[in-house]
């Protein structure tokens, strides 16, 4: 029970300092996407560590299978390092008995791990596309920022403004472009408007108007001269009434129970990926048993290298066949469960490989003495 404990504490501290890592790498990486989305108007600035927060669930059930991957490698490549390993390998301490121990850490990564796949992670994706939505109804005064130019609408209308007050109601030093909606299949060019100040109003019923002041509107198509200019004192603009949708159309944001029982290929190949990534710890930590066994001369990282791109080569596949189970290219009675049996297989081979080798070595000798004595 001690060495139990012992193996399964340097497991368990290895996974959270690799995971850890790993998880602000990503963060790191995705917070920069949606900083990069922020500055171009397209999210609220408010709402980024909200995202990063909902989406944390999904990124650690990716990163949690790996992080014990790794972990498993480190510590046990430690203790082969440090001739640990080969203490308890002399007082009884077998492969299978060292693989044994390590599914009681596995088992509660995949405890875990299966929470944040069939629950936390839908859910945190189904909250994100609400927040998504919201930022697609706001206006572009609700995410405008002053001196900086702002695209809307897939860049069809462009918003700037030199000044704007804190309550975003007063705006100076206004440019707004925005392309016209064809009209009898022809393209109606563009619509400048410029003005030296300008006041949003929000009346109670929610309607909102622009009130530009001393300014010009010019109408006309980029390259041709023919173009209209009108020079105003007042011009109101009655801006879109923003409609929050509440329609959730990802799958990855569906809840489970939905997806149990359907009939659709796509929710059931939804269904299979799911309860793959639990399976997937298991599996890796099967693998990474006979994997983290080195010599001593070597030094632990030898295998590191060729178990990182067999890890790759296993969520590749899975990923591979979760496309193909998506296009109909892949029977639904085979889904995912084929790349399991491939790897559990590998992972088998490499776990009882080096006892039966011995066993026969050693057999081959007694025969071959037993026939020299005969």
């Amino acid at each position: 029970m001690i060495v139990f404990r012992y193996l399964s504490r340097e497991v368990l501290v290895t996974m959270s300092a690799v995971s850890a890592v790993l998880l602000v790498i990503i963060m790191s990486g995705r917070f920069i996407k949606y900083l990069a989305q922020a500055a171009q108007g397209m999210l609220d600035p408010g709402s980024l560590f909200m995202i990063m927060g909902v989406r944390l669930p999904g990124f650690l059930q990716l990163i949690l299978p790996l992080g014990l991957f790794l972990g498993i490698l480190l510590a046990y490549g430690r203790l082969y390092l440090d001739s640990e390993m080969t203490v308890l390998t002399a007082t009884g301490m077998s492969q299978q008995r060292l693989l044994a121990y390590s599914m009681a850490p596995a088992l509660v990564v995949s405890l875990l791990v299966a929470w944040l796949s069939l629950s936390l992670a839908p859910n945190g994706i189904a909250q994100m596309q609400l927040i998504l939505n919201k930022q697609d109804a706001m206006t572009e005064f609700d995410t405008l920022a002053p001196g900086r130019f702002q695209s809307m609408k897939d860049g069809s209308r462009v918003t700037y403004s030199e000044r704007l007050s804190n309550d975003r109601t007063q705006l100076g030093g206004v440019f707004i472009s925005d392309k016209n909606p064809p009209r009898n299949g022809q393209e109606r060019g563009l619509s400048v408007i410029v003005a030296d100040s300008g006041v949003q109003q929000i009346h109670p019923d929610g309607s909102r108007y622009l009130i530009l002041k001393d300014g010009y509107r010019y109408d006309g198509t980029p390259g041709q001269a023919d173009y209209r200019e009108v020079k105003y004192d007042t011009y109101g603009v009655l801006l879109p009434k923003p409609e929050v949708s509440s329609e959730i159309d990802d799958r990855d944001a569906v809840p489970t129970s939905q997806l149990i029982g359907s009939s659709d290929p796509r929710m059931r190949s939804e269904l299979q990926w799911r309860l793959s990534i639990p399976l997937l710890v298991f599996v890796v930590t099967l693998l990474a048993v006979p994997l983290s066994k080195v010599n001593p001369r070597q030094g632990r990282f030898l295998k590191l290298l060729p178990a990182v791109l067999l890890y790759m080569a296993y969520l590749a596949l899975l990923i591979t066949a979760r496309g193909m189970l998506d296009k109909g290219k892949l029977p639904m009675a085979f889904g995912l469960w084929w790349v399991h049996a491939i790897f559990l297989a590998i992972g088998l081979l490499l776990a009882f490989w080096e006892p039966l080798s011995l066993k026969w070595a050693a057999s081959r000798t007694r025969s071959g003495k037993e026939h020299k004595h005969a």
